[in-house]
């Protein structure tokens, strides 16, 4: 069972390191899109959305449905999207740890710099 866990987490997160079925998972945390609407969204051809969207529906990370003569699209687990907004929070954490050294190290350098001065 361990191992089905981990093979399951690893192609999760292969099909979600493309950059481009990233921005459609995102687009599609918002709500249900169509293709055209997310080809706009993206400034990117169709084809690749679909192609993308293909990839993406195959490993059951979002679903289709007819609406008349379009398909709209949306993420086939709510989870999914609470994944991506916590990996959004993480690279602020670290964005914000980074920021905070940086400070401390321009802080120290003003305070270095005083005492040659003085």
């Amino acid at each position: 069972m361990q191992l089905a866990l981990q093979q399951y987490r690893v192609n999760v997160f292969k099909v979600m390191a493309h950059p481009l079925r990233l921005q459609i998972l995102e687009l599609l945390c918002e709500g249900p899109k169509g293709v055209n609407e997310l080809q706009s969204r993206l400034q990117s051809q169709g084809s690749t959305v679909s192609q993308h969207l293909g990839v993406l529906k195959a490993k059951h990370l979002v679903i289709g449905m007819k609406a008349g003569t379009r398909v709209v699209y949306s993420v086939q687990d709510p989870l999914l999207c609470d994944l991506l907004f916590m990996t959004k929070n993480m690279f602020n954490n670290q964005l914000m740890s980074v920021i905070d050294i940086l400070d401390t190290g321009t802080h120290e350098q003003q305070g270095s710099d005083r005492k040659c001065k003085e």
